[in-house]
């Protein structure tokens, strides 16, 4: 029997409620199946941990994770705690320190999400966006001078390697051939005459391997507002590290909100583990209301199962979700209903089991 090790960083606000969820449905599917289990390990780790330890994660922390198949992430953030200090050492470092290169995340409007658009149907938006994760404009390379003065400058460097680029966009271009879906790079090669030329060049160099995909390619501006105006366009998009954050907000906000985003960070080569979470923040506003909506968090489970190779299993909990939401039934506030968030994850396990 095949045992899947998870670590589980539940962090902060809502982030235990939405992962308490998740790891309800985790552990139906695997006792539904039969033939794999998975054992949970858990790491208080976060803002919280910050305020008593100084730091957001261990010096080892790193090392501790290296021993499990995946890395179930709740949500970071928490007022007090500066968001570059709660990002920079506990999320970006194990996305930098685990290689997660590929960050995947699904725009999918499932039939019943709500979605501000006009005359939208479920499959007018059903995208995968597939956004470098480990360089470009996030590198963290720069540096402050002269601070204080009034000749103060602040330097941001993106960092764009031949082989981080090469590699997302050659992932992109495999993920398009396997699917049979079109691939679109989105750039900003006419303003960014380095970075942004460079991610062009390398997008057609390695097309001409991929004869039979069917390319676009748009900047970053104009893709913004055909995310809008003509979502269908798009089927598999590759981008970098700052356009794929930002328009996968936008495709959420298309999609059903916040409450439905859920993020994979992968390392294709399961050299190192990969990290599943949902994208919202931590909302400490709500925190243990019961309001938090954990359909995100239940939705990157799904990504996690699939990952796992267990495909059937990652339909059927997606395929759960979009019925709750086609039923209304039983729904968290934000999403129009009167559910708490532990009943969310209880009307998924029924749904699986029957």
């Amino acid at each position: 029997m095949e045992n899947y090790k998870v670590a589980v960083i539940a962090g902060d606000g809502i982030g235990p409620e939405v992962l308490a969820e998740g790891i309800k449905v985790l552990k139906s599917v695997a006792e539904i199946d039969g033939s794999f289990s998975v054992e949970f390990t858990e790491f208080p780790w976060g803002c919280q941990y910050y305020l008593q330890h100084g730091e957001m994660m261990p010096q080892d922390g790193l090392q501790k994770l290296a021993a499990f198949d995946s890395i179930y992430l709740g949500a970071v953030g928490y007022p007090g705690v500066p968001d570059n200090i709660s990002l920079g050492g506990l999320l970006l470092k194990i996305r930098r320190g685990f290689d997660q290169y590929i960050n995947l995340r699904p725009v999918k409007l499932l039939a019943g999400a709500p979605c501000p658009l006009k005359d939208i149907k479920p499959e007018d938006i059903d995208m995968l966006v597939v956004r470098e994760n480990s360089e470009g404009e996030y590198a963290n390379v720069g540096a402050r001078l002269y601070p204080g003065t009034p000749q103060e400058v602040a330097l941001q460097t993106g960092v764009f390697s031949r082989k981080g680029t090469e590699r997302v966009i050659r992932y992109a271009y495999e993920l398009a051939r396997r699917e049979h879906k079109t691939l679109t790079s989105i750039s900003k090669g006419n303003a960014l005459a380095y970075s942004m030329v460079f991610w062009d060049e390398i997008f057609k160099e390695i097309g001409a391997e991929y004869p039979e995909v069917v390319t676009h390619s748009y900047l970053v501006d104009a893709a913004s507002m055909f995310f809008v105006k003509d979502p269908q366009r798009f089927q598999i998009v590759v981008t970098s590290n700052l356009f794929g954050d930002i328009l996968t907000d936008l495709g959420a906000a298309i999609a059903g909100g916040m409450g439905l985003a859920a993020g994979a960070n992968l390392n294709p080569e399961k050299k190192f583990p990969s990290m599943f979470e949902p994208i919202h923040g931590s909302a400490p506003d709500i925190a243990g209301q019961g309001l938090a909506n954990p359909l995100a968090a239940i939705w990157s489970v799904s990504q996690m199962l699939e990952f796992w190779g267990q495909k059937e299993w990652a339909q059927s909990v997606l395929s759960a979700i979009g019925h709750m939401l086609l039923e209304k039934r039983v729904l968290t506030p934000d999403l129009g209903g009167k559910a708490k968030t532990d009943e969310i994850g209880a009307e998924i396990v029924r749904l699986l089991k029957k």
